[in-house]
């Protein structure tokens, strides 16, 4: 990822168990707000998803676009744009790291979007973006 916005979090849980919640996009329409629906449309050797295609509803932004993912093990996920109708491009990751309190989780992001828009935008969107993904992963790592 050439510029990109990045943003960490602890999370009380093992990095299976954050993995597992971050593994599941059946589950990514009731806990985060954007995501409307999902549709895993491969899987990897492993069973991981290897390509979804996601609708995004965020008020005035509203996309459906398809990621690629590139799993290792429970340490890191990232992933790449494929298709999009607002996006010229999406690169991300979550990567994993035990701690004493748990899971650090660093999620990185670049996005470029077909439409102009100032850099430093772009970078405080990513941020607000990165951070409500943070908070919603924990909340829902760590609510039974």
């Amino acid at each position: 990822m050439a510029e990109h916005t990045r943003s960490s979090i602890v999370i009380a849980a093992t990095p299976a168990e954050v993995m597992a919640v971050i593994a599941d996009f059946e589950a990514y329409p009731a806990w985060t707000g954007e995501v409307k629906e999902i549709e895993v449309l491969g899987r990897t050797a492993e069973g991981r998803a290897g390509e979804v295609r996601l609708l995004l509803d965020a008020g005035a932004i509203r996309d459906e676009h398809v990621l690629a993912y590139t799993w290792d093990g429970d340490r890191e996920v990232s992933w790449t744009l494929v298709k999009s109708q607002m996006l010229r491009s999406l690169d991300g990751s979550y990567a994993l790291a035990p701690t004493a309190g748990g899971t650090e989780v660093t999620y990185q992001l670049a996005v470029d979007v077909k439409i102009p828009m100032l850099g430093m935008i772009k970078r405080k969107a990513e941020k607000v973006i990165i951070d409500r993904a943070l908070a919603g992963l924990k909340k829902r790592v760590e609510t039974p």
